[in-house]
């Protein structure tokens, strides 16, 4: 690389330098210029209030309970004996 090189790269850079310093600082906003709001949510609790027993019975009828048709235990109930 000759002398005239260098000097151009030098000098390339720091217009580039320059007007990138320039760019940010008008596209940017600045500190003061901020003005969005953002919503604020209300935090998650980890208790929660029982439901109503209109809704709610606890007498009422479970349909996950084990439902035992016959007192067979066999594991294997359609294989031929």
């Amino acid at each position: 690389m000759k002398q005239k090189d260098l000097l151009l790269i030098g000098v390339v850079v720091i217009i580039s330098a320059a007007v990138s310093l320039y760019l940010s600082n008008s596209l940017l906003a600045s500190p003061k210029s901020r003005q969005q709001t953002v919503a604020v949510v209300q935090p998650i609790s980890s208790t929660f209030s029982q439901p109503s027993p209109l809704f709610f019975n606890p007498n009422a009828y479970d349909p996950t309970q084990l439902i035992t048709i016959s007192p067979s235990a066999n594991p294997n109930p359609f294989s031929s004996p």
